[in-house]
């Protein structure tokens, strides 16, 4: 069976690469158990996921999307700190004229803060209860390849 990612093909009529994403524990949060799961559950989707490990500083994540050509970036945040965290990642690829990344993430994130991460621009935040198929999904219907 041809990836979905093969399937369209791109504008020159050849097929795409696959999805690129880089997947991040930032700041001082130990848990990576979930995020473990989501990048499995991507990789298993036929994307290439590039998962950076724990204790990451926003400038280190960007740095490893821009090097990796990365399409999108999943952060990881269980300490409280999604605020701080989601705002220096937005800003650091912005600061490297690469809006063009989708920053998406999930963890412990109250309801209240979802609205100002989207304001900052943030595309979208799972929260406990996401199933990996959700976001599979999402990632498909929102991520386009660069190039």
């Amino acid at each position: 069976m041809t990836p979905p990612e093969f399937e369209s093909g791109s504008a020159s009529g050849g097929p795409q690469r696959p999805l690129r994403i880089v997947v991040a524990k930032p700041g001082l949060d130990g848990h990576d158990r979930g995020v473990k799961i989501v990048a499995r559950a991507l990789r298993d989707a036929g994307m290439e996921v590039i998962y950076t490990g724990l204790h990451q500083t926003p400038e280190q994540i960007v740095q490893t999307a821009l090097a990796e050509d990365a399409d999108a970036v999943g952060l990881s945040v269980l300490s409280g700190a999604h605020l701080t965290l989601f705002r220096r990642v937005v800003e650091l690829l912005a600061e490297n004229d690469a809006r063009d990344i989708v920053v998406f993430g999930g963890g412990i994130i109250p309801e209240a803060d979802r609205e100002p991460l989207a304001r900052l621009g943030v595309a979208q935040v799972f929260t406990p209860g996401a199933t990996m198929a959700d976001i599979v999904s999402w990632v498909r219907e929102n991520v386009r390849p660069a190039g």
